[in-house]
């Protein structure tokens, strides 16, 4: 079964089509991603009230120096559009875990700011999550075969943010 969704000229002759080995492995990490980020969702939800995207976000911001972000370089950080993350950081705001704020150097920005209870909640939610990435992804292989995952997925990012500064999100 050939997979025509990045074929956007209509002309199949050019397509470089992936092999069998290839096109098991691609179908392997389209399942293995989805069921590990709804899995690792799951839990957090069931056991601190917080969605994935949520504890992202608070990582973020926890990083961030005095734990505030501009809202467009959250969502870059995130990989999420600024619509969504604006959608998620409301609903944090809401359960107070985060405020938004006017940003501290030019004033004309937003700022999303990670709130005491939001640290607490994150610090709470970590090692949750933690040991869902742990067991559900980690102990699962070697550490020659992780540590190549991380090479992959670093060169897809460098290849998809290239000439784009504002999404380097290492």
């Amino acid at each position: 079964m050939r997979d025509t969704a990045g074929d956007r000229t209509g002309d199949t002759a050019e397509v470089a089509w992936l092999d069998r080995d290839q096109q098991l492995s691609w179908r392997a990490f389209l399942v293995g991603t989805t069921l590990l980020m709804d899995r690792l969702d799951r839990e957090l939800r069931e056991q601190h009230r917080i969605s994935l995207p949520e504890y992202e976000i608070m990582v973020r911001l926890s990083e961030a120096e005095d734990g505030r972000m501009r809202m467009a370089m959250l969502a870059d950080s995130v990989s999420h559009s600024r619509s969504r993350v604006t959608h998620t950081v409301s609903r944090m705001e809401a359960a107070g875990l985060v405020v938004r704020d006017a940003c501290l150097s030019d004033g004309r920005g937003v700022e999303a700011v990670l709130t005491a209870d939001g640290r607490k909640a994150l610090e709470e939610a970590a090692p949750t999550h933690v040991s869902g990435v742990r067991r559900l992804l980690v102990d699962l292989v070697d550490d020659e075969d992780f540590h190549a995952v991380g090479r992959v997925f670093n060169a897809v990012t460098d290849a998809l943010i290239e000439g784009n500064p504002a999404m380097d999100i290492r």
